[in-house]
């Protein structure tokens, strides 16, 4: 009986298929075609690239055809405050600071703390508190203060207001009824939110004065959000935003993405080394019961939440995480050894994140929308 699973931009749950989610979103896969033109001006694929972590797209041909052409994009994108950042949220980051570098362009970074405050049993102090938190983790992942702009929609609404009005009156609640499934007993803040999530696709031209064609790094749950931002486009005289999705990098559990709501299964950028070495060696693994039949039979890293890690985020050399994988199928590796390994490399990330963390609170006025 095949798996069900579900992919909103509030709630992601079940054993994911990404081939049925592009059907079902409508998008397309990141082809060999696309990667080699990419390539063309990157010099090398990035790691998530060659592993299908970013998968799916819409118009990112486009935006090459728009780059050759002369045009320079600008890159969009964002995060939910209604916690502290996960390693879960950092994955789209680390490619989006990566296409920044690699095209030397602006980058609008939104953190909509009004919807956490509508969707979550969250203040709204509690949100904006949980934004200003997680431009701290933001600036530490080391985007440039001078092409990045950070927008926080409370502290920003004059930025916003104006293009997202536009945007609502073409937008019906039949329409947004159809993509987010808003009830008749949904709140009214939350109906009209996406027009606050759809603004940023268009604000770079409104400051430009000429369109500007806007590139949407993120996770595949918040394609939803530009289906209306394309339909609106052109009736507002506007590029339709293009994307570019990324999976989901599992938690420490049996299954479903990392997520806050259980942090036992997430490390957090602010944890500690105790809490880091008690949530990885707790991790569900792909290992058999005892370690002799391990070495016997082997393991299987294909469901190994560990090996994901390794995978998604903490090692890039494509040769190192073959071997992990090779020596886990044969029993050379036992989950306990890969368990300390991924400790050490976790806390050295984090150790490291930390301290940048630490020096960015000087520095976040120079990374807000001015």
């Amino acid at each position: 009986m095949p798996q069900k699973f579900t992919v909103t931009p509030w709630e992601v749950k079940g054993e994911l298929d990404y081939e049925k989610l592009i059907k079902q979103f409508g998008t397309k896969l990141l082809d060999e075609k696309i990667l080699n033109r990419l390539k063309k001006h990157t010099g090398k694929l990035h790691f998530m690239l060659r592993r299908k972590i970013f998968f799916s797209h819409r118009d990112f041909d486009w935006i090459l055809d728009k780059y050759e052409e002369g045009e320079k994009f600008v890159l969009y994108t964002g995060r939910g405050p209604s916690g502290h950042t996960h390693i879960g949220h950092l994955v789209p980051w680390v490619f989006t600071k990566w296409l920044q570098d690699k095209f030397d362009t602006e980058l609008y970074f939104q953190l909509t703390d009004d919807e956490k405050f509508l969707v979550k049993p969250l203040s709204l102090k509690e949100t904006t508190n949980y934004a200003m938190d997680n431009i701290l983790d933001i600036i530490a992942m080391g985007f440039k203060p001078k092409k990045t702009h950070i927008i926080v929609n409370t502290l920003h609404i004059d930025k916003l207001y104006r293009i997202a009005l536009k945007v609502s009156k073409h937008l019906t609640f039949s329409t947004v009824k159809a993509v987010f499934g808003f009830k008749n007993s949904s709140n009214i803040g939350i109906i009209f939110f996406p027009s606050m999530q759809i603004a940023p696709c268009f604000l770079p031209s409104e400051e430009k004065g000429h369109n500007v064609p806007v590139l949407i790094p993120a996770a595949i749950d918040q394609d939803p959000y530009w289906r209306p931002a394309r339909d609106v486009a052109p009736k507002l005289g506007y590029y339709k935003p293009a994307q570019i999705h990324s999976k989901f990098i599992p938690g420490l559990g049996k299954e479903g993405k990392m997520s806050a709501s259980k942090p036992e299964t997430a490390i957090f950028t602010t944890d500690k080394p105790e809490d880091i070495r008690r949530k990885i060696l707790n991790a569900f693994t792909g290992g058999r019961e005892t370690a002799e039949l391990q070495r016997k039979y082997g393991g299987n890293p294909d469901v190994c939440s560990v090996y994901k890690y390794y995978y998604f985020f903490f090692e890039e050399d494509d040769k190192k995480l073959k071997e992990i994988y090779e020596d886990c199928k044969s029993g050379r590796l036992l989950c306990g050894e890969c368990k300390l390994r991924l400790i050490k490399k976790v806390e050295k990330f984090l150790e490291e994140h930390q301290k940048r963390r630490k020096k960015a609170k000087q520095k976040v006025d120079k990374f807000l929308i001015e």
